[in-house]
């Protein structure tokens, strides 16, 4: 055991709040270095084929197509898609990232014991994961930018903005994704179901490939509780000029609320459940 973490064992006095968050970062930033491969696809590359097959083949279909115009504000279909599919992927990075790996750092790998037998308290542990992850998203979300502007899909600088927005929309999903599974002993059912049934679902329903006011009236105040549909609309005002204040801090509001939120009860979970 290491010096500082004898100190923190005897005295029960864990680092200053940021240091002790950012050494689980540091510890995930290690891992992910030697590792990053085994993400790539998941984090970059499927967002790049949903871009490729939604923005590039099935937007030539209906570009030009009636009301297309109108839907999209003049812009093509690919220009009005990427911002949207940028939020998706911080939503699916936020959503798996929060999922098998905190359970695997309660149970099978267990490095969440190792870390609080040091220095590193459980509140620490969980705000740390949280900002690794809003971290990864942001690094995933700069290479989608990038590409994107490659194949035309950039309006204006605001795509930004716009990956701004994308990161706090996939942390504001991660935030109660790790709370509920730092409630799990056993994964079981839980995380099918939890893509199955709100991930895959809030990717479709959220005004990603359509606008929502296109869907049932009875649908529509579902995807209004959809933190994509709240980030959707900032990213996608803000990268195509279409930014209006008011709407713009409701949706922010939204997203940072249920941020905070999510993150209380993560660390709560954490602490009762790492606490010797």
């Amino acid at each position: 055991m290491s010096a500082p973490a004898r100190v923190a064992r005897s005295t029960g006095r864990a680092p200053g709040a940021v240091r002790g968050v950012l050494l689980v970062v540091e510890h995930a930033w290690v891992w992910y270095r030697g590792n990053w491969r085994a993400t790539v696809v998941s984090s970059v590359l499927q967002p790049l084929l949903f871009l490729l097959a939604f923005g590039v083949g099935f937007g030539a279909l209906v570009q030009g197509g009636s009301g297309v115009a109108a839907a999209t504000g003049g812009h093509t279909y690919l220009v009005w898609l990427a911002p949207a599919l940028l939020a998706v992927s911080a939503v699916q990075t936020g959503a798996f990232e929060s999922s098998y790996p905190v359970l695997s750092g309660f149970k099978w790998q267990r490095h969440y014991h190792g870390m609080t037998a040091g220095p590193v308290s459980p509140a620490q542990v969980a705000l740390g994961h949280l900002t690794w992850v809003a971290l990864k998203t942001a690094g995933a979300g700069a290479v989608y930018v990038l590409v994107i502007a490659l194949f035309g899909g950039v309006a204006s600088p605001g795509i930004v903005v716009a990956l701004l927005v994308a990161v706090l929309t996939g942390a504001a999903v991660a935030a109660p994704v790790t709370a509920f599974s730092a409630t799990l002993e056993n994964e079981g059912a839980a995380f099918s179901v939890l893509f199955r049934l709100v991930v895959i679902p809030m990717t479709l329903f959220s005004g990603t490939f359509f606008p929502v006011d296109r869907l049932p009236a009875w649908v529509q105040p579902v995807a209004w509780v959809s933190p994509l549909w709240h980030g959707t609309e900032v990213a996608r005002a803000a990268a195509l000029d279409r930014w209006e204040p008011l709407p713009a801090l409701g949706h922010t509001a939204f997203l940072l609320a249920l941020l905070g939120l999510g993150a209380f009860f993560a660390t709560r979970l954490f602490t009762r459940r790492l606490q010797p």
